[in-house]
């Protein structure tokens, strides 16, 4: 039901505004709760959400760990129920790992949609995991692209990845010449420590920082983030949770949802970067997408 990830831009579009809109957008939730499970380096996060123009209420249970010893794991794994909102009934459970992939990438894709620059024609990505996969498949669907390249810590990740995505992606051997020049920039590691500088980073590109869910970790250098426009998806949840928002001080300069609204400019002359940290309301309506598209076929 979400092989293309950008059948759900409408819905996310109309999220995000509604989100932003405050009490009048109709969309309830919380900051999520983050359980540390110490003994074993990992965090449980529940994210319940309400949308009022979708008249659906879900929770997201998803675990990530730091870094794990048996690799077949993914260091995401997610669960989304799914109520009936007028009597509570829980109406169905569906993985959660994809509807995450699948939604994230198409928050980033709205978000390059509105602040890359007019002529971009180098994507770069770097990580190699699950996020780099549906980063890529929804980017070359929307955008044209003239080069694709990946950078990833385990070199090995890199080329499988470029092995197994439908067009051609080349492999750099740092994350410097992977992002030298580039126009768009999509991080998506497990990285705690800065692996993107500012002094690499073409004036005018536009970023998508999806890695460093946590308050002490960070993908992005001061310098970056101090010098670019800074976008995010929630204020409350980048000022809580954020390393490179919270450690860096970077004034945060709109939500998504504003740009969406009109209320603040895009700014895509700048160089910009979007912190993404994925909000529950996102889960909500990609699994009413799922749940919607599953009930018809039945």
């Amino acid at each position: 039901y979400l092989h293309r990830a950008s059948l759900l831009l409408p819905a996310l579009e109309a999220a995000l505004a509604n989100f932003s809109a405050g009490a009048a957008g109709g969309v309830v939730q919380p900051v999520r709760t983050v359980l540390p499970v110490p003994r074993h380096g990992g965090y449980l996060g529940v994210m319940p959400a309400y949308s009022a123009a979708d008249d659906a209420l879900t929770t997201k249970l998803v675990t990530f760990y730091e870094h794990l010893k048996d690799s077949s794991v993914p260091s995401h794994q997610a669960t989304v129920l799914l109520f009936d909102p007028s009597n509570g009934t829980l109406k169905a459970v569906l993985d959660g790992s994809v509807i995450t992939a699948k939604r994230t990438a198409a928050v980033s894709a709205i978000a390059t949609k509105l602040l890359m620059p007019a002529f971009a024609e180098v994507l770069c990505i770097l990580g190699a995991g699950v996020q780099a996969y549906s980063h890529y498949d929804i980017f070359t669907e929307l955008f044209t692209f003239k080069e694709v390249r990946i950078w990833n810590r385990t070199k090995e990740k890199a080329v499988k990845f470029a092995g197994s995505v439908g067009g051609p992606v080349r492999v750099c051997s740092s994350a410097q010449e992977a992002v030298t020049g580039a126009d768009v920039i999509v991080t998506v590691t497990m990285a705690t420590t800065p692996i993107l500088f500012g002094d690499w980073v073409k004036p005018g590109a536009h970023i998508n920082a999806v890695g460093a869910s946590r308050p002490d970790w960070r993908e992005l250098d001061d310098e970056l983030m101090k010098n670019s426009v800074l976008f995010v998806d929630s204020r409350d949840a980048a000022l809580t949770e954020s390393g490179d928002v919270i450690l860096s001080g970077a004034e945060i300069f709109a939500e998504l949802g504003e740009v969406l609204k009109g209320t603040k400019p895009a700014l895509p002359e700048k160089t910009t970067v979007f912190k993404s940290l994925g909000m529950a309301v996102e889960d909500t309506v990609a699994a009413k997408f799922v749940y919607d598209a599953w009930s018809a076929g039945n």
